[in-house]
């Protein structure tokens, strides 16, 4: 083994956050963790990080099914302490949202989905816990947090759909 694992993240402005490790071993791979949920695997030539040799697309059940294969005690052990099936996604507040511009309360995304916005992430920052009258702004991108079906409802919601 040639020396520790080290990882580091990098943010890609409106694309998500990119995390790399180089192994022990010298090998280098990149996650980028994009702000829709999915993922994208980056496997790189050790001779050069910046060329990316594959890369491998996951949907965010089949990046928590990778999870669960690499690192499957931990994983275990939240599931069997957290009963209930909660998933947290991004969703972004495009140009065609009828809710751009205007304040949260307004969608009654709470009332009608049953999941929660429980934070606004802006280019000037987070917004944690928003109140009612927080207004939305084309780019935001709100944490969402519920069952599957709340959360999707939400995307639809603030899509316009």
């Amino acid at each position: 083994m040639k020396g520790a694992a080290r990882t580091r993240k990098t943010a890609l402005p409106g694309v998500g956050t990119r995390c790399d490790l180089d192994t022990g071993t010298g090998q280098h791979l990149s996650v980028v963790v994009h702000l829709d949920g999915r993922r994208t695997v980056g496997f790189h030539d050790p001779e050069d990080e910046e060329s990316c040799k594959e890369t491998v697309t996951l949907a965010p059940d089949e990046a928590a099914a990778l999870a669960e294969v690499l690192a499957p005690d931990s994983l275990r052990a939240v599931r069997q302490q957290v009963e209930i099936d909660l998933v947290t996604e991004r969703i972004p507040v495009s140009k065609n949202s009828p809710y751009a511009g205007r304040p949260l309360g307004e969608t009654k995304a709470r009332t009608r989905t049953g999941a929660s916005i429980v934070a606004v992430l802006r280019r000037t920052g987070a917004f944690p816990s928003p109140t009612p009258d927080f207004r939305f702004a084309i780019g935001d991108v709100l944490v969402v947090v519920g069952t599957r079906e709340g959360v999707n409802a939400v995307g639809t919601l603030i899509a316009g759909g």
